[in-house]
């Protein structure tokens, strides 16, 4: 197959019309469409149904089409992995994350990160839900857990705890707990049934030092980290965080200091075609330096 003419093909198809395509490669309509008409030709098969109101693929065409996006896609990457090799690193780079981590964590410190590298247009996409990175709906991701798609590379970052926090304001006006049994007459905050969280027995605080079965009842249940730290900030009760928050939520105090949560692991995921890119080493090193400096804990 010749490679112009599957590049005129892949601009034809992705454009759904000659003149469209024309514009965006600088061809008149009539080069373009003799271009099609030879590449149908040379494979003696119809890629397109030609209708008054535009192009339509056949089935044929949409096979070579997915082909093609598929190889002008790798090519694209590819020409951008050269330029890095060539230059300081550069160009865009989305990172996914969940909505607390990403809120209270993260973005206080990508200031520094855009000081550093200001080639780097940087995006966040803080959700809680999981991007799907072989689809390039990020270039990386970082996760509270495993990842489950086996073709991501990726490495640990941090194991993080839950603990138990309060606002100085609600501990003034309510005292604070001493001991376990103390939590019985405390308003507390916990996690909602819907909420994605990486560990199971997400609401322990309901359970410990209780006999089994007569679990504390909540004031509120939230399905977000973010909203539950809200919540406790505003003086409603007390609540088990990640620890990930202590370095930067200075009006919170930590509750019962002795008593430690589950524990779940973070994650630095990206796709295996990125591996060489510059942008994703210089992130990685940052993040692994900011995690170093106390900040993860």
């Amino acid at each position: 197959m010749d490679w112009d003419k599957l590049r005129v093909f892949h601009a034809v198809a992705e454009a759904g019309s000659f003149t469209h395509a024309g514009e965006t490669l600088n061809l008149s309509q009539s080069a373009v469409s003799r271009q099609i008409s030879a590449l149908e030709e040379s494979l003696n098969v119809p890629l397109f149904h030609r209708h008054a109101r535009g192009l339509i693929l056949t089935e044929q065409g949409e096979l070579l089409f997915r082909t093609a996006r598929d190889v002008f896609g790798k090519l694209a990457m590819t020409e951008a992995l050269l330029a890095e090799s060539r230059e300081s690193p550069q160009g865009p780079l989305k990172i996914t994350t969940t909505v607390a981590f990403g809120s209270l964590w993260l973005t206080p410190r990508v200031r520094e990160f855009i000081e550093l590298f200001p080639d780097i247009q940087l995006s966040l996409i803080l959700d809680d839900g999981e991007l799907d990175l072989a689809m390039r709906q990020a270039d990386i991701a970082i996760r509270m857990m495993p990842p489950r798609q086996p073709e991501l590379i990726q490495r640990h970052l941090v194991s993080m705890h839950y603990h138990l926090y309060a606002s100085p304001e609600y501990l003034e006006r309510c005292g604070a707990p001493q001991t376990v049994d103390d939590l019985d007459t405390h308003a507390l905050v916990v996690y909602g049934e819907d909420a994605r969280l990486p560990v199971p027995n997400i609401n322990w605080l309901l359970d410990i030092g209780r006999p089994t079965g007569e679990p504390r009842k909540p004031i509120l249940r939230i399905n977000s980290v973010y909203g539950i730290y809200r919540a406790v900030q505003s003086g409603l009760g007390i609540a088990a965080l990640p620890d990930y928050l202590s370095r930067d939520a200075d009006n919170l105090v930590e509750v019962l200091p002795d008593l430690r949560g589950p524990s779940f692991d973070a994650y630095f995921v990206y796709p295996e075609e990125l591996r060489h890119s510059k942008r994703i080493a210089v992130f990685r090193d940052f993040l692994v330096r900011k995690i170093q400096e106390g900040g993860g804990h």
